[in-house]
């Protein structure tokens, strides 16, 4: 059923699923409607991991083709607490100056594996303490980090996740919100998680998957709740990016990879949920 409402999201993705050249990156975001992307590689280059060059060249594509940054997917919390700390925060620091050089004000981040039986309740205070650490220099240098719930990390389901905001208690740590990864996880995003994450919600990562297999499938195809989180999105009055991140056909080094044609038809699928629920991606 349509909602009439003028509510309007700001559509991005995760250029590298698409193509390692930004240049092509950039072309079929356009293309499927998109004013912004989210840079986690660029060249098969992690974002962290260009240097000054790379990074302005990355800009200038970017800007060349009409288009600002929604967020840097950075690959910060992916790691084994056993990293001395000063892993992650010269990883930090690579993000921000790279939010800086892009005029992103979104950086994403996990909350480090926590693979093992009970790894999560003997690691939980140090975990919090250098996420503390994390949100004290974001919010310095005007940035807002946004966790994503991962599996097997720290913040996987949504108790810890809420553990996470709540604790460290920053306006510059915020959630993205993964529907897949939830139902990967055993958990129903809506029914389970909604209600408690709800307010500390800044964006959205559009993909689904079924609890059957823990396969990734396009938006509304599995088990995620995709339309329920529109419908709760849109009511609450979020009008914040929503950022498409298929992964529908491979993994590389650098995260999951769909393929234009893939990426194309997880975008199509994602734009049929929101124009039923009267949400307009621009």
């Amino acid at each position: 059923m349509t909602n009439d409402t003028s509510t309007t999201w700001q559509l991005s993705g995760f250029g590298d699923e698409i193509d390692p050249d930004p240049r092509v990156q950039c072309a079929v975001l356009s293309a499927l409607g998109a004013r912004h992307i989210e840079v986690r590689s660029a060249w098969g280059t992690n974002i962290v991991d260009l240097d000054d060059e790379g990074l302005d060249a990355l800009g200038a594509t970017i800007r060349d083709a009409g288009m600002g940054v929604s967020a840097i997917a950075s690959p910060i919390g992916k790691s084994e607490l056993t990293e001395p700390a000063e892993f992650e925060l010269g990883r930090l620091d690579r993000a921000l100056r790279a939010a800086e050089a892009l005029g992103s004000r979104y950086i994403r981040l996990f909350s480090f594996w926590c693979r093992e039986r009970d790894a999560a309740v003997r690691g939980r205070d140090e975990i919090l303490n250098r996420m503390g650490t994390w949100a004290e220099r974001a919010a310095a240098a005007g940035v807002t980090l946004v966790h994503e719930n991962e599996k097997h990390i720290y913040g996987d389901v949504p108790e810890r996740v809420l553990d996470i905001v709540q604790t460290v208690d920053s306006p510059a740590l915020r959630l993205a919100w993964d529907n897949a990864n939830f139902v990967q996880v055993g958990v129903r995003p809506v029914s389970d998680g909604w209600a408690q994450l709800a307010p500390y919600v800044v964006y959205l990562q559009v993909k689904d998957a079924r609890f059957a297999d823990g396969a990734v499938v396009p938006a509304g195809e599995g088990d995620g709740e995709l339309r329920e989180t529109i419908a709760h999105l849109r009511d609450a009055g979020f009008s914040g990016f929503a950022s498409l991140e298929p992964h529908l056909t491979d993994f590389t080094a650098t995260g999951g990879f769909s393929g234009a044609e893939a990426f194309g038809r997880a975008a199509r699928a994602f734009r049929s949920l929101t124009d039923d629920a009267g949400v307009t991606l621009a």
